[in-house]
């Protein structure tokens, strides 16, 4: 079998690990594009392909491409190359609306080509653990997630819902497995033209509830999520990929106690994991793991979230 032909779109802070990473994993790369020609040439000259500027050129030569653009170019870009023939891996936000999002989905499905959305906490090795773990995440009635970061100038013209809680929406959607019933959220915009601190309650229709905590304005990075679940709760820290799992058990004389057991993620690279899988999905044709209809779907409910938050700010 010959390896897969890719390539890059965009190879800033993110798509130059996409790069990397296909290197890595055996693909052929086949070049990298970014408007931004210097870069593209530094970036091509690393990973020995040829570097161009303008993407179209490179869709004839390809399978499937990683699209690390910025936001407000995913759907034409995507657009573009799923209208050639290619396989697309997007990176989330999957596009910069609901409706753009909705116009990529029946373009893949009508021409069968693979579109996988980059939530790549799906991909994190603990909480994949917990996920596989005979005694984890199995039926949650409440979820809590923290992403917390230092304040820096890139991703501030993006609100805080889409840039970082938008990673959570998703693991939050997953683990519930059922529709949403209702939202409430409020936030702040405190140095950014949008909002910075973010924090949402979602209640799912099958009773589990979600509450998720975003901010880029703390001293410190935290990435947390903790699962409840009747017998049982299972914490992963997603940043240092480890996390520890409790069940309830009777003691001595039927007392209950709880007994931990310790989650320790492998060292994978979760971009490489990601990568692989988008690789694996286009070679057999099997859906992939985080699908673009579930990137439409955290999409749409990120809008929720910002559209309480909006309407909480008029009401004050």
């Amino acid at each position: 079998m010959h390896p897969i032909k890719v390539a890059v779109i965009g190879v800033g802070s993110l798509g130059q690990h996409h790069a990397r990473v296909y290197r890595e994993l055996g693909a052929e790369l086949v070049g990298v594009a970014d408007t931004d020609r210097m870069r593209a040439a530094e970036i091509g000259a690393r990973y020995g392909c040829p570097a161009m500027t303008d993407f179209r050129t490179l869709l004839r030569r390809v399978d499937a491409v990683s699209i690390a653009v910025p936001t407000l170019q995913h759907h034409d870009v995507g657009r573009a190359c799923l209208e050639a023939g290619v396989h697309v891996l997007l990176e989330k936000p999957m596009t910069a609306t609901p409706q753009e999002a909705e116009d990529l989905l029946g373009i893949a499905s009508a021409r069968k080509l693979t579109l996988q959305i980059g939530h790549i906490e799906r991909f994190n090795a603990a909480f994949r653990k917990a996920l596989g773990s005979a005694g984890g995440i199995k039926d949650p009635v409440l979820i809590e997630c923290r992403r917390w970061a230092p304040f820096t100038s890139r991703g501030a013209d993006v609100d805080v819902v889409l840039d970082l809680m938008i990673h959570d929406l998703d693991l939050a959607l997953a683990l519930a497995g059922a529709p949403v019933h209702d939202v409430q959220a409020h936030g702040v915009a405190i140095v950014s033209a949008t909002t910075d601190v973010a924090h949402a309650r979602i209640v799912f229709e099958n009773g589990c509830v979600a509450a998720l905590s975003a901010s880029r304005m703390a001293e410190s990075k935290i990435r947390e999520l903790r699962i409840y679940q009747p017998d049982g709760y299972v914490i992963v820290d997603l940043a240092q990929r480890t996390g520890r799992i409790g069940r309830r058990a009777m003691g001595i004389a039927g007392v209950a106690e709880v007994l931990t057991e310790t989650i320790e993620g492998d060292s994978q690279e979760p971009l490489k994991l990601e990568l692989q899988a988008f690789l694996e999905s286009v070679a057999t044709g099997a859906p992939p793991l985080v699908s673009g209809r579930e990137g439409a779907a955290a999409l749409k409910l990120a809008y929720d979230v910002m559209a309480r938050i909006a309407g909480t700010a008029h009401d004050t």
